[in-house]
């Protein structure tokens, strides 16, 4: 991965996070890593452990940006969610995934975001 495309992710975490605790979201983890690879944002909205997946894109060429999240992504996302709980021991808790889609404009400013809740 190249430093821009890592940067332009850095910047778009931030920018979810910063959406999402403006719209009422406690923000308790983020880059949430183990063997198995990483969540980009686990949240509360509410009682509701949310799942957050972010991504950012600087340009529509290659489709949306949420267009990028395959089955096989989803279903990735889905095994660190059941890792996380139960290592932190809240395997009864109530959860879905969101998907906080960013694309940016030639200076690094949000053209437009997109939060889907309950995405999958």
């Amino acid at each position: 991965m190249t430093i821009q495309r890592k940067l332009l992710g850095r910047q778009g975490e931030e920018t979810a996070a910063k959406y999402l605790e403006k719209n009422g979201y406690r923000i308790l983890c983020r880059n949430y890593r183990c063997q198995l690879g990483e969540i980009d944002l686990i949240a509360l909205d509410g009682g509701v452990l949310v799942f957050v997946e972010v991504r950012a894109r600087s340009g529509e060429q290659y489709g949306s940006a949420q267009e990028s999240i395959t089955s096989r992504k989803q279903n990735k996302l889905r095994q660190l969610a059941w890792h996380y709980l139960k290592a932190s021991g809240k395997t009864g808790s109530a959860c879905r995934f969101d998907v906080v889609a960013i694309l940016f404009d030639g200076e690094s400013k949000v053209k437009r975001l997109e939060h889907i809740e309950n995405a999958f």
